[in-house]
């Protein structure tokens, strides 16, 4: 079976999507070693401050890799939006002569998906859409309000005849079934999450750990954007646990900037602000820290989603503190021990919840179990290919 397999972010690119992709290839190798799997994707590019070789063109065991070079962009809508119409391009050029028995297209960004849904249909090929992320829930909570007015009507046009074009769908998170069921009744959804990589498996506590004194290192690592919201928490949480608590972030993204402006003007000395780090020297960073905090602005769009985040620092056995509601709220609940959940922006209900952590390293081991990354990737990789060969 040939597989075309469109991704904007993949290895040893950081993000979310990269990590999921890269599984999900080995995963499709798995199930049937016989597949030809053509991925196609961007020169690592997610930050300006943390970059990473990698070859534009590989082969090898039936997986092709084409990497395409991208204008370089901070993360505007401006900057990447010229960025993905040169990653459109340059995908047309390179599978223009070539012919797939299916499509797999992952997205965070409805562009993407709707240019996987115009391959597989110039391709007469079926779709098979991965969706992380709802666009046309968010413009109206992240872009300016002119432009989100005038822009939505057109988006969810486009969002319609994506799914529409998609014979499986499948959701990144449960949150955000209401959405796509209400508009979609007569779609096939499925729920294949993100999960935990074998990395941070391998980094998982096996017994509990006492923490030692001193002040208590929180740690944050991951995009800081404006869906992150950091600038809108950390300057007054770290004022109000000046001598107790010392935050650790580590990150970039198109909020730093607003971050490092409003920690100067709240006039604080307990925040450091560290750039994107290697995996590995992540792990060493996670393992270091008392607490690992996660935050998500109060928006109603992001109370469907689960960020891929909670599922390393579900790992790494650490007290979690997260200013998140809606969905990711009920699932932190539900499946992390030794978790406290506040309300996004609420400096003052975070510092109460606070007390509710036990400070200490303990194993999580049903929930280890349950989310390993490459059990859900096999699950999903059978899916795809009952899919492709349905077509047969």
């Amino acid at each position: 079976m040939k597989i075309l397999l469109l991704t904007f972010y993949y290895r040893p690119d950081l993000s979310a999507g990269s990590f999921r992709a890269t599984a999900l290839t080995k995963a499709l190798k798995e199930v049937d070693p016989s597949a030809e799997i053509h991925v196609v994707t961007t020169l690592p590019n997610r930050y300006q401050s943390f970059s990473q070789d990698a070859l534009a063109f590989e082969r090898e065991n039936g997986i092709t890799v084409d990497r395409i070079a991208l204008p370089s962009h901070k993360s505007g809508m401006i900057d990447q939006s010229k960025a993905f119409w040169s990653f459109a391009r340059q995908v047309r050029q390179i599978v223009r002569d070539k012919q797939y028995d299916l499509v797999f297209v992952t997205s965070s960004r409805l562009m993407t998906a709707a240019l996987g849904a115009y391959i597989a249909s110039k391709k007469r090929a079926p779709l098979y859409l991965d969706i992380r992320d709802i666009f046309v829930d968010t413009i109206k909570d992240v872009l300016p309000r002119h432009f989100a007015i005038l822009a939505k009507p057109v988006f969810a046009l486009l969002e319609r005849w994506t799914v529409n074009r998609a014979s499986r769908v499948n959701l990144v998170s449960q949150g955000f079934a209401g959405y796509f069921r209400e508009r979609y009744p007569d779609q096939h959804f499925s729920f294949f999450t993100n999960g935990i990589d074998d990395e941070f498996l391998s980094a998982a506590p096996r017994m509990l750990q006492e923490r030692q004194g001193g002040a208590v290192e929180v740690l944050y690592a991951g995009n800081l954007g404006e869906g992150q919201g950091l600038h809108a928490i950390v300057p007054d949480l770290a004022k109000r646990m000046h001598g107790l608590v010392h935050f650790k972030i580590i990150g970039d993204g198109g909020k730093k900037d607003a971050l490092r402006t409003a920690l100067a003007t709240a006039g604080v000395d307990n925040v450091e602000l560290l750039p994107p780090m290697s995996r590995t020297q992540l792990i060493e960073a996670y393992q270091v820290a008392d607490v690992l905090f996660l935050h998500l602005n109060d928006y109603d769009a992001f109370k469907k989603v689960l960020p891929s985040k909670l599922f390393e620092y579900g790992a790494m056995g650490k007290p979690i503190w997260a200013g998140v509601s809606g969905y990711a709220a009920e699932f932190v609940r539900a499946e992390l021990d030794n978790s406290a959940v506040f309300q996004p922006c609420d400096a003052a209900e975070a510092v109460r919840v606070f007390s509710q952590l036990r400070l200490q390293n303990e194993p999580r081991d049903r929930f280890v179990a349950k989310f390993a990354r490459m059990n859900i990737a096999r699950e999903m990789a059978a899916d795809i290919m009952e899919l492709g060969n349905e077509r047969k």
